[in-house]
């Protein structure tokens, strides 16, 4: 009998650039970024990057619990 696997969820921070692109990141799992020009697209590569960073990351380490964003500005 097959044991269902676990979900897992994540919290992804997405930002455009100055080109345009969206950028999205993955704060929980280290290095886990991409790419694209539509939020779309974004959100199909993003589950593929988590997926492959999974295959890599330590699954045991505790999810981190997500609080908030917060923007901080200097003055030039």
């Amino acid at each position: 009998m097959e044991v269902p696997s676990r979900a897992r969820e994540f919290d992804v921070v997405i930002e455009r650039d100055a080109e345009g692109w969206y950028v999205g990141s993955v704060p929980s799992l280290r290095g886990c970024h991409t790419q694209a020009r539509s939020l779309d697209e974004l959100h199909e590569r993003i589950v593929e990057a988590i997926r492959l960073c999974l295959e890599v990351e330590d699954e045991s380490a505790p999810p981190l619990e997500f609080v908030g964003i917060q923007r901080v500005r200097l003055a030039s």
